[in-house]
């Protein structure tokens, strides 16, 4: 038997709420790029054990500082005058009897191929790299040797999570993406990928807040910048108004674009970019101070504070914990058909089988009936997915959750 207590959840639903605060930082953040590249060098670094050994090894890819370079922007064009600095670290298993893995070359490899694949305008020169990986401590990559399947927790921490997404989080995490999609950036190929997108929601008031740098070789004046700041404007405010209509959500909507652009100014008075990443000469990056799980900043919701990004798939609970109480309320609301909103929370006990949790509580909210009667329903859901979480964990360590 599992430690499963279900409860009424002892507040109104999300979208009931006067008030919510949510950000989202986008694909080309300084925060962002250090979280998906460390979950990529952990998801590679599962390949590699998996291939050589038949097993996932101890690793923790969770500690990553991006240093802002220097560039000069110039109209038409600047240049990268110091390149940005990717530092790697923690912990990982670099060999196992006489059999080695190439851990420093994985984490570099598959950080330039992140660069390549997802930020246009990042030459290979433009970062430099520093890895300080290490092995890790005796006991805890002992973990990974004493059983086989299920492994036992290496923390003891807690998670909590949350579903479903209110209109005002899905507005928020789908105009960032609209605005990094494939579609977009053809459409608009001087829009950087550093997009930054704030909304607060008071009743129906709906004010969003976007930060996007245009890049400068696409800009030839200060009056271009601020023709093709109007142009992609426009298409926000059409986004918005699509997204509103699909949800049959009806807002007072508003959108503010690059506030701190002052005409007459020249390069000064205006957001641009050489690589379309602030990290270039702005802003530094680090895992943990970005989106959380879900891909927002939910300022009204209960969050986790462990970052999740890097942290090894099979025993690290601060990332298989953290992700599973967002699935598993996602599950609850789908599966339990009077649910309308549901908070999971979920503690381990180092050492202790991490399907075995030492609380796994959920409250709920129902639309119609009472918690009572749905409580078996939701414990059912619980213990499903604790019952499946090899398959899980096997998903997180492919890659086919996407965290950040």
């Amino acid at each position: 038997m599992r430690n499963i207590t279900v409860d009424k959840f002892r507040a109104v639903s999300a979208p009931e709420q006067y008030l919510e605060i949510v950000e989202r930082k986008g694909l080309g953040h300084p925060d962002s790029i250090c979280d998906a590249i460390m979950d990529k060098i952990s998801v590679n670094l599962c390949t590699e054990y998996l291939e050589k050994f038949d097993m996932i090894l101890h690793h923790n890819i969770d500690k990553c500082l991006l240093v802002a370079g220097e560039t000069a922007g110039i109209f038409g064009g600047g240049i990268v005058v110091d390149p940005m600095l990717l530092v790697i670290g923690d912990r990982a298993t670099f060999k196992v009897e006489e059999i080695e893995v190439d851990v420093a070359n994985i984490a570099v490899d598959t950080a330039r191929q992140w660069f390549d694949e997802n930020l246009r305008f990042v030459q290979s020169d433009y970062v430099e790299y520093q890895v300080e990986l290490k092995p890790g401590s005796a006991e805890l990559t002992d973990i990974f040797r004493r059983q086989k399947g299920i492994l036992g927790s290496n923390d003891t921490s807690a998670a909590v999570g949350y579903a479903p997404l209110s209109f005002t989080e899905q507005a928020i995490l789908s105009m960032e993406r609209h605005m990094n999609s494939r579609e977009f950036k053809e459409e608009y190929p001087e829009s950087g990928e550093d997009v930054k997108v704030m909304g607060i929601r008071r009743g129906t008031k709906f004010d969003i807040t976007v930060a996007m740098p245009l890049i400068d070789s696409f800009v030839d004046s200060e009056q271009h910048y601020f023709n093709m700041k109007e142009d992609i404007f426009g298409a926000m405010n059409g986004f918005l108004a699509d997204h509103m209509e699909q949800k049959g959500v009806q807002m007072n909507a508003s959108i503010s674009f690059n506030n701190l652009d002052v005409p007459g100014r020249g390069m000064e008075g205006i957001y641009t970019s050489v690589t379309g990443t602030s990290a270039e000469d702005a802003d530094c990056g680090q895992v943990g101070r970005g989106n959380r799980v879900n891909g927002i900043i939910p300022l009204n919701r209960p969050v986790s504070s462990e970052a999740a990004a890097g942290k090894n798939p099979v025993s690290h609970v601060g990332k298989v914990y953290n992700v599973l109480s967002h699935h598993i309320a996602g599950k609850i609301v789908d599966k339990v058909p009077d649910v309308k909103e549901a908070y999971v929370w979920l503690l381990s006990d180092i050492g202790v089988s991490i399907d075995k949790p030492k609380v796994a509580a959920a409250q709920v909210i129902t639309e119609k009936g009472s918690v009572e009667a749905v409580a078996k329903e939701v414990e059912e859901v619980i213990d499903f997915e604790f019952e499946h979480i090899r398959n899980f964990c096997m998903q997180l360590a492919r890659g086919m959750i996407t965290i950040c």
